[in-house]
């Protein structure tokens, strides 16, 4: 048994006991003054029954109890019911390459990466969802969950220093996205690429193609711009110092390559996003994924408490009503005086 509202009996435990010690005293009550004379009392209050005055009070303190146990709402027992999940599995796969720095998208690609994904994952319903970060290499982050909000806190626990192996190697990334996936059924599984698209290996479209043919589906988000941005050098604390220079010593610009992104989604018969500095980058993707046959991802039975508040309501609705019915009046047979002349 529980309490929707526990203190609703602490706060009113205090007017109950002083209810208790006024209405539940034994003696008769003086209801005029206390300096009165039995034979004022015997003929003011000669028809009027102590016992049942108090009996009265009683069950109007027992409709009180009743009605606080049933303000606390009292849950008592358990209620069952099947519930199913029905979704995707999500995977995505996030480049923490040292170009998702560049702040051509602001306040930086890697940022509107994180704020992008947040947004999808705020929207799923019933989906579950990994993350997969890489650069040079690639390693799974997240692996598959329905917590939403454990991966919001490991999405903003991301960052270009998790990988010391430098580079953005998509192909790799594919791989390990691959591998995220436990199930053997591959029919309702997407991959979601997020990255600059500077594929540093070219092995990526192959590798989508055959993925493809097992049905699993590709997207791929583009971060940046076409004219490209120079990439900064950050500190620990994260102040921008300085830019990376090629070893010629030239500064190095990072442009979006949209032809290989898209040649990745198109082989992997998804679609292909661009973030950019609007706020709608998202909301394709969202479609995409709520237009997909849901798979049940679980069906189960889980037991909650059910409110029963009704019954102790009802009981004190009784005590009331008998309280304000309940006669004080003696019942004695008077005896015959006469006529009145």
């Amino acid at each position: 048994m529980e309490w929707r509202y526990p203190w609703l009996i602490i706060c009113f435990g205090f007017l109950l006991f002083f209810w208790i010690g006024k209405f539940l005293r034994r003696g008769r009550s003086h209801f005029i003054f206390k300096s009165s004379t039995p034979q004022l009392e015997a003929n003011l209050l000669g028809r009027f029954d102590h016992q049942k005055r108090l009996w009265k009070k009683r069950m109007g303190l027992f409709g009180l109890s009743f009605l606080i146990v049933s303000a606390s709402g009292p849950q008592i027992g358990t209620k069952v019911k099947p519930v199913e999940r029905k979704g995707v599995d999500l995977v995505f796969v996030v480049d923490v390459s040292i170009s998702m720095d560049a702040e051509d998208v602001k306040p930086s690609r890697l940022q509107k990466a994180k704020f992008e994904i947040s947004q999808i994952i705020k929207q799923l319903k019933g989906d579950r969802v990994g993350i997969i970060v890489f650069a040079g290499s690639s390693h799974i982050y997240l692996p598959l969950t329905a917590d939403y909000e454990a991966a919001q806190l490991f999405l903003d626990g991301i960052d270009t220093n998790m990988i010391p192996t430098q580079g953005t190697s998509i192909s790799s990334a594919l791989n390990s996205g691959l591998t995220a996936f436990t199930e053997e059924s591959e029919k309702y599984k997407v991959i979601i690429i997020i990255t600059d698209g500077e594929d540093h290996e070219g092995e990526a479209v192959e590798i989508a193609e055959k993925a493809a043919r097992t049905g699993i589906i590709i997207h791929t988000v583009g971060v940046g711009s076409l004219t490209g941005s120079l990439i900064p050098i950050k500190s620990q604390n994260g102040v921008s110092q300085e830019y990376k220079r090629d070893r010629q010593g030239k500064l190095v610009t990072s442009k979006l390559n949209e032809m290989a992104l898209r040649e990745i989604a198109d082989a992997g018969n998804g679609i292909y996003v661009r973030f950019d500095n609007r706020l709608t980058g998202h909301r394709n993707l969202i479609q995409a994924i709520d237009s997909m046959e849901k798979k049940t991802i679980s069906t189960h039975e889980f037991s909650e408490f059910e409110d029963r508040y009704q019954i102790f309501a009802i009981i004190s609705l009784l005590f009331f009503i008998i309280s304000f019915m309940f006669p004080t009046k003696k019942m004695q047979k008077e005896t015959w005086r006469g006529r009145i002349v």
